[in-house]
């Protein structure tokens, strides 16, 4: 089965409005022509209102970093899907390493954020991954599987899915996880969703990578059968460099 690519920017807190629009409509004025991939940026909650307007009648959808599972409340700080799906964001991203290591995400949380962003409608984008404590250890099987199998629970339907493998010790840090070793992984994501799922299912879910994916690694990584697209953190902020991998993406 032919699985689209997506190319998908992770802003983290960076950009301000002015800021975000400026680069959305530099990006959307350096598309290639021809057929692309499926191309995905997500701001900071502030940012997006801009962002979303600067992307109207380009080919860039726009997505969250985050998301509460309640649907209304006394959470402050949070914002709910309907609140996401008002601004006009497609998908959210959901249970980034950053949000684990820093903010006190779980597994559990993770699962329930998830299982909202897909009942309203929205495409979660799913993110597991090891620590390198936890590869040095020889923990990353079980991690993933861990990981995996718990964002899922409850949410019967893949069609609003994408999974993305980050290995933590590779983000920020320079480090990139081998090709095969970013394949070995995205193997064994699909191999759980086909025990959970059954294989026609598991071969229709895009599993991004999200290891610092740079221009110059980019078309080996997407060369391998099960790495669908890239999670893109640093290389997402600079119009030249995200360009180059939706580029890399068109031609995967």
């Amino acid at each position: 089965m032919s699985r689209r690519i997506l190319i998908a920017g992770n802003w983290k807190m960076n950009k301000t409005s002015a800021e975000g629009a400026a680069l959305v409509k530099e990006i959307a004025a350096g598309l290639p022509a021809g057929n692309l991939p499926e191309i995905l940026v997500c701001p900071p909650y502030l940012t997006i209102p801009a962002v979303v307007e600067a992307a109207k009648g380009s080919a860039l959808e726009v997505g969250a970093e985050n998301v509460h599972w309640a649907a209304s409340g006394a959470y402050t700080g949070e914002v709910s899907t309907a609140m996401l799906l008002d601004a006009g964001v497609t998908h959210v991203i959901v249970g980034h390493s950053e949000r684990r290591q820093y903010f006190g995400e779980t597994d559990e949380t993770v699962n329930q954020r998830a299982k909202a962003a897909v009942e309203a409608g929205l495409v979660a984008v799913i993110c597991v991954g090891e620590t390198l404590a936890e590869r040095e250890a020889g923990e990353t099987a079980a991690v993933i599987d861990r990981q995996t199998r718990k964002a899922l629970e409850g949410i019967s339907d893949l069609a609003k899915v994408v999974i993305a493998y980050e290995p933590v010790w590779a983000i920020g840090t320079g480090k990139t996880a081998t090709p095969d070793m970013a394949q070995e992984v995205h193997a064994q994501i699909r191999a759980i969703l086909a025990d959970l799922y059954g294989a026609d299912a598991a071969e229709t879910v895009r599993i991004l990578y999200g290891g610092s994916m740079k221009p110059a690694n980019a078309p080996e990584l997407l060369a391998k059968k099960d790495i669908d697209g890239g999670l893109i953190g640093g290389a997402s902020l600079k119009a030249p460099d995200f360009l180059a991998l939706v580029a890399a993406g068109a031609n995967a």
